[in-house]
């Protein structure tokens, strides 16, 4: 499930929120790209931590494209989504053990109008993470 964030202005922290059904890049990100293709454009890349996910290859074929997979360690609450060569995207990561009720509390509030949460203080906020050491964010 894909929510994303109904502005233009591209001034907050998240872009919109993701919830994937399992941590298989190969079955989930296919969809995602083709989700987001048709709200904004062809999908080129996507940064995630691969320590999240199973099996992470380097690309993979999405409607007859392919779509680099860049790996960092930033942790699994996020995807950074790119089109063209420099426009990204940061997407919110729920969960796909998340209830059904947590995952639309956090994609509501990833999207929400004025919003400047991080990722992090999403999870903390629904009851699903926990506040890093020190309460920094």
């Amino acid at each position: 499930m894909l929510r994303l964030e109904t502005t233009r202005s591209r001034e907050r922290v998240l872009d919109g929120a993701w919830w994937p059904r399992s941590r298989d890049v190969g079955a989930e990100l296919p969809g995602l790209g083709r989700a987001l293709t048709g709200h904004i454009g062809a999908v080129t890349g996507v940064g995630l931590d691969a320590e999240a996910w199973d099996d992470v290859p380097a690309r993979l074929v999405v409607d007859g494209r392919s779509v680099r997979i860049d790996r960092y360690p930033a942790g699994d609450d996020t995807v950074i989504v790119t089109r063209g060569d420099r426009d990204h995207f940061s997407l919110l990561v729920v969960s796909s053990q998340a209830s059904q009720e947590a995952a639309l509390a956090m994609m509501a509030r990833a999207v929400e109008a004025g919003g400047s949460d991080s990722a992090r203080r999403i999870l903390v906020a629904t009851g699903i993470g926990s506040e890093p050491p020190g309460g920094a964010s």
